[in-house]
Order: C-alpha cells, then structure tokens, then sequence
C-alpha cells in the first residue's frame, strides 16, 4: 500500500520553497535596480564620453582630416553617434575607398580608412598632383619631386587619363616603382601610344588597352637583356629591343641655311655621316 503523507507534513516544505523562490525573485529585482542606476550614472558621468580617437591607413591626408571629417571629437558622447552615419561620411571623400569605425570600450573610437592607391601623378601649375587608381585626381598637392609615382607628360583630358590610370592601377607593385615618366607618344596611325621612362634606364613603349598585361612581364624582358647597353623596350605589337644607339642615330637632323637664307633641317644618314 501507498503511504499517504498528510498535508499538514507538507506545508513547511511548502514553505521553505516559497520563500526560496521570493529570495531569488528579490535578489534578481535588486540587482536590475542597481544595473540600472548604474547604467544611467554612466551616461550621466565623463565615462561615457570619448576620451581616444585612432585612425589607421591615413596616407593621402593627415590624421586630423579624419576626426574633422567623422565630426567626432574629444568629450562627445560615445553613444550619441551612428556608425553608419559617421561612415558615410569619410567616403563623401574621393580618395577613401572603405571606411570602418567601431567603439572600443569604453572611451575610445577607432577610424580605419582605405584610400584608393595613388598611381602616379599629374604635372600642372608648377606642381604634382597625385592620380589615384579610380581615374580620380587628388586636388592636394603632392611632393615636390614625386618618387613614389610615375609622372604624366603630355596626357590631357578626363577620359584620355583615366585610360592609362586603370592600367597602371593593374601592375605589380614591383614594376610600378620602376616607373619614372610616363609620356604620351600617340601618332596619327595610333592615338593611344605612349612612351615611359624607366628609373633603370630603358625606355619603353607600348599601348594603353595592353599596357598593364605586357609590362607585367617588364623584370623578366629586362633580364634577358642585362648584359646589352640600355635601350628601347618596344611592346606595342610583339616584344622586341632596340639600343638607344641603333634606334635614335639612324638620322641625326642638321641645321643648314637655304638660298634665303632661312633655316632648314637637313636628314643626314648614319652612312652619310662616316663619308664626311
């Protein structure tokens, strides 16, 4: 037979739950209150205010540019701002490719910006201004004598530019840096030609649409050729070289005064030369 236990048996167990469970309930309320107050003495207090501001990845501008553009400050409240708000506003920028702000806890604000890498610049107004690898012209000065970049001689316009921009956006950072001049050397038979200067001392000529995919290749043409005197590296149609000697004294040019007296050019021939 079951036993049977009494109610009256029961109750003190009963009892000690309840007040177990009104305990735990008392104990939960107590410390919402005090997370609570503390929270709103947070926000009340400097705590809560931003006390660091870092930004990373800052080339093109310094780092004030940054905070002034983020409106972020020193003493403004860490919570009184979106980050997407403040991020949407570092790329009205041209120049910034990615912006990412997040909160450190507690008192600090980190700002990490991309910028779009600067290609080469752009000669004009006695000064340099960098180009970046969008097409888009830094309206900063750049240095006084670029060597970061290769620098463009004799290439105008918005679109013509961006042309050449998106191909040496493609290089290798290694061929790039090999870059000294880049001119433009377009024809009638070929409005897209283009001549570079390199830092080693070769000369290069090429095509803008194939630009990036053969000069890629600049290092392992070169060293080929190591052992030759410098000279011309033509890639516009195949690969081939050239040597400054055998390119640019086929026809040396004269000056020779006609009847008139005026001034002419006269094409003299290597062969011409060695008769005289």
């Amino acid at each position: 037979m079951e036993k049977v236990i009494d109610i009256e048996d029961r109750i003190p167990t009963l009892k000690k739950r309840r007040k177990k469970r009104t305990n735990r309930k008392f104990i939960v309320l107590i410390l919402l209150f005090f997370i609570v107050l503390a929270v709103l003495l947070y926000f009340q207090s400097p705590y809560s205010n931003i006390n660091k501001i870092t930004v990373n990845g800052a080339k093109l501008v310094d780092n004030e540019h940054y905070v002034e553009t983020s409106t972020l400050a020193l003493g403004k409240s860490m919570w009184g701002f979106k980050i997407e708000d403040v991020e949407n506003l570092l790329l009205k920028d041209k120049w910034v490719k990615e912006a990412h702000v997040k909160r450190n806890w507690l008192r600090g604000v980190t700002i990490d910006v991309k910028e779009w890498k600067k290609v080469a610049y752009l000669a004009g107004d006695g000064t340099y201004y960098p180009l970046l690898e969008n097409g888009e012209l830094f309206e900063q000065k750049g240095n006084d004598t670029p060597i970061d970049a290769p620098v463009f001689i004799g290439i105008t316009g918005e679109k013509t530019i961006k042309k050449p921009v998106a191909q040496l956006a493609q290089l290798k950072p290694e061929v790039l840096a090999l870059i000294s001049q880049v001119n433009t050397n377009s024809n009638d038979t070929n409005p897209n030609a283009v001549k570079l200067y390199m830092n080693d001392g070769y000369e290069v000529r090429a095509i803008i649409q194939t630009l990036a995919d053969k000069l890629n290749y600049y290092p392992s043409i070169v060293a080929q050729i190591a052992n030759l005197e410098k000279g011309v590296i033509d890639l516009e149609v195949g690969s081939y070289y050239r040597p400054f000697n055998e390119e640019y004294n086929k026809i040396s040019i004269d000056m020779e005064a006609n009847e008139d007296g005026e001034m002419v050019d006269q094409e003299v021939t290597e062969d011409e030369q060695q008769e005289e």
